[in-house]
């Protein structure tokens, strides 16, 4: 026996993972055949990760507006990253392993077995959400969870990051098809084959083009995908944002310990007007020119010239120093215009890519799978017959 493996990225809807409400496309009267593997509070789970790191975090500002009060609303309000990902299962199609047969209930057993062992495996993945659904066509199942990374440098040392939790876990971004969320995927849909053929299933593979899959339905995976990736890359330019930020804030840190350092010089100055030591006596009864000029005013001089060359070489040295944060705090004002300029451009792209896999479903709904399938084959054999000139003309030259 052969079957497919598909991998989807999901919408998240917990609520409906968990059946609080129904979709057209379930059966309220199978739904007791549901599985829940675990259904936690995201609020709690984001408590249980992050708050002894937010602790720290806090600890270390000096301005009560870098601090953070509440993590879970800082990543869901915020668009560096999501709150949580989740990813959809499923073991061939409704024709070979409708959910109400034999072997529906195998795919069943296949995709439990599965999740048992996907915690351990993705130790970087915190799943507070997992459910197997029978109530519908195929039997799925749909995995929420946190990414995290620990051990960071900079801003929270542990903190939400899918690319960072993806690379502790061994999977680095390489070409567009190779990205580290692809490689994981990849990576999981072996895990499961590798549990299909303990039930005597073997992969069934199609290549690039999802033979099994209708035309819009893999339109819509290749956006989802895209939409990952670019939640990916603007994850990347946001963690450059912070370096940056950080960076910024150690040179205001820096040129604020040079104004205390130019006021404690101020202060010392002052103090030479009114210290006996730094005051030129006057000579005693009987004392010769010379016995007070070498006796009083050379030694006074050589303290003076001591004293004036280390408040020289302070004013130097700050001076050398205010210079180089300056042009520190230029170049990083610049970088962060540049990297946000570059986040917008990426969540714009990424909004309409978002519009476009919405809008497929709405064709779909619309007009029905069949007649889609239908008008897609006509747009690619004219697509095809519109290019056979070019390349037949470039034959003949050739």
């Amino acid at each position: 026996m052969q079957r497919t493996i598909s991998v989807m990225v999901g919408k998240g809807s917990v609520s409906h993972n968990s059946r609080q409400f129904h979709a057209a496309n379930t059966d309220p009267a199978r739904s007791g055949l549901n599985c829940a593997y675990c259904h936690e509070d995201i609020r709690q789970v984001y408590r249980e990760l992050f708050d002894e790191a937010v602790s720290r975090y806090n600890e270390k500002q000096t301005r009560s507006d870098r601090t953070i009060s509440d993590y879970y609303e800082k990543i869901r309000s915020g668009k560096q990253e999501k709150p949580f990902h989740e990813i959809i299962l499923q073991i061939g199609n409704c024709n070979d392993m409708n959910a109400q047969s034999e072997n529906g209930d195998l795919a069943t057993r296949i995709l439990g077995e599965y999740m048992q062992s996907f915690q351990t495996r993705n130790p970087n993945m915190r799943v507070f959400s997992a459910h197997l659904h029978m109530d519908e066509a195929t039997p799925h199942l749909h995995i929420d969870f946190v990414p995290f990374t620990t051990g960071s440098k900079r801003g929270l040392d542990t903190r939400v990051s899918l690319k960072q939790a993806l690379s502790s876990q061994g999977f680095h971004g390489g070409s567009r098809q190779e990205t580290e969320w692809n490689q994981w995927v990849a990576s999981e849909k072996n895990q499961l084959a590798a549990i299909m053929e303990r039930y005597g299933i073997e992969w069934e593979r199609k290549g690039t083009h999802e033979k099994h899959l209708s035309v819009l339905d893999y339109e819509k995976r290749v956006r989802s995908e895209e939409v990952t990736e670019l939640e990916t890359q603007i994850e990347g330019l946001q963690d450059n944002v912070q370096t940056s930020q950080e960076s910024l804030d150690k040179v205001h840190t820096r040129l604020e310990s040079l104004q205390k350092r130019e006021s404690l010089i101020n202060l010392n100055m002052g103090r030479y007007e009114t210290d006996p030591k730094w005051q030129l006596s006057e000579p005693t009864m009987l004392m010769t020119a010379n016995s007070y000029k070498a006796k009083i005013v050379e030694p006074f001089v050589r303290r003076l010239k001591a004293a004036l060359r280390s408040i020289v070489a302070q004013y130097l040295n700050l001076k050398a120093m205010v210079v180089d944060l300056q042009s520190k705090l230029s170049r990083a004002d610049t970088k962060i215009d540049r990297l946000m300029d570059r986040i917008d451009c990426m969540q714009q792209k990424n909004a309409r890519l978002v519009e476009a896999v919405k809008d497929y479903k709405r064709v779909r709904q619309v007009l029905g799978e069949e007649h889609l399938k239908t008008i897609i084959a006509r747009a690619n054999a004219t697509e095809q017959e519109a290019r056979q000139p070019t390349r037949s003309k470039s034959n003949n030259e050739r």
